[in-house]
């Protein structure tokens, strides 16, 4: 039972969490904290529109980020970027796989968790659930351990980019690379600078294209050739948006309101995942499956910072 019982009363406090969300100084560390914190002692009111909602809004406010970013300089952070994005996808993948036949989890969690850790999080595991045919308690368990972890490097990295004196583009670059979910990565650079937001959401949305060459294989390799494959179409509609912000300088006013209309819906976004991990998802997630995220997590984060930090230094 959670300690507000009043439904109504939940309900006001649930939307005073989000207007509070709006607020100038509200950030996205902040506001995932607050709805984890609230998720605990409040509930979600509104738990079955969560998900549908927070897909919807991360998107729509990734798409408005485009605006605020020119479509030549993303394109290089792309490019710079890509090698090390393949290597990253590969290695953590294959370990993934390994770790999970090594500690004996279920096939399907052990394919979504490492699927999602070496690509975009929820969205990976996402698109390749109803690919490989798994179920809701499967996902529940593999989405769970990656949006602990998502929520863990949203507040921390910004600290250890700072100790470790990481440039606006190093520490984009890492984040991109080392953290899971889309919300998760440029919440953490909006926290860090405005050009490691740029290079961060960049490279991890071209991280995200990754999930239809996935997709593919994963159909092939469990024989469910039939099987729809979903493809990020949002990803072109960010593209369109920093063309627009490239080509049209006429539109840079009404671009600017754009931007910061999604900077706050990305607050909002990441207010709602704070406030899906409720009690009965962290306990559903068990040891061995936390356990195999945790160490993948590890794996990319130190591997891509040693690798970021040594090519500068």
């Amino acid at each position: 039972m959670y300690l507000v019982k009043n439904e109504l009363l939940r309900k006001i406090i649930f939307i005073s969490g989000v207007l509070f969300c709006l607020l100038p100084f509200a950030d996205p560390p902040l506001a995932l904290l607050l709805g984890l914190i609230l998720s605990q002692i409040n509930g979600h009111p509104f738990a079955k529109y969560n998900s549908k909602l927070t897909k919807i809004l991360l998107q729509s406010s990734v798409v408005g980020l485009g605006f605020g970013m020119n479509l030549f300089e993303a394109a290089k952070a792309g490019q710079e970027g890509f090698w090390f994005t393949v290597c990253t996808i590969c290695l953590t993948f294959l370990v993934g796989i390994f770790l999970g036949r090594f500690f004996k989890i279920d096939k399907i969690i052990s394919y979504l968790i490492s699927a999602g850790t070496s690509i975009c999080g929820g969205s990976a595991i996402a698109a390749v659930s109803p690919v490989i045919g798994a179920k809701p308690e499967q996902m529940s368990v593999s989405l769970g351990t990656v949006f602990i972890l998502n929520s863990i490097a949203l507040l921390i990295f910004p600290f250890i980019g700072h100790f470790f004196g990481l440039s606006q583009s190093q520490f984009g670059l890492w984040a991109a690379i080392a953290i899971h979910d889309t919300s998760s990565v440029v919440g953490a650079a909006a926290k860090y600078g405005t050009e490691a937001l740029q290079i961060a959401t960049t490279v991890k949305l071209e991280r995200a294209l990754w999930i239809i060459p996935l997709s593919i294989i994963t159909a092939i390799a469990f024989k469910n050739k039939n099987r729809k494959i979903n493809i990020p179409y949002f990803i072109f509609f960010f593209i369109l948006a920093m063309a627009l912000n490239t080509f049209i300088p006429q539109l840079h006013d009404a671009g600017q309101i754009i931007l910061l209309i999604a900077r706050k819906g990305l607050t909002v976004t990441l207010f709602l995942i704070g406030s899906g991990l409720t009690r009965a998802t962290l306990k559903a997630i068990g040891f061995k499956p936390l356990l195999l995220g945790v160490i993948l997590w590890i794996l990319i984060s130190v591997c891509s910072l040693f690798v970021i930090y040594s090519a500068t230094t």
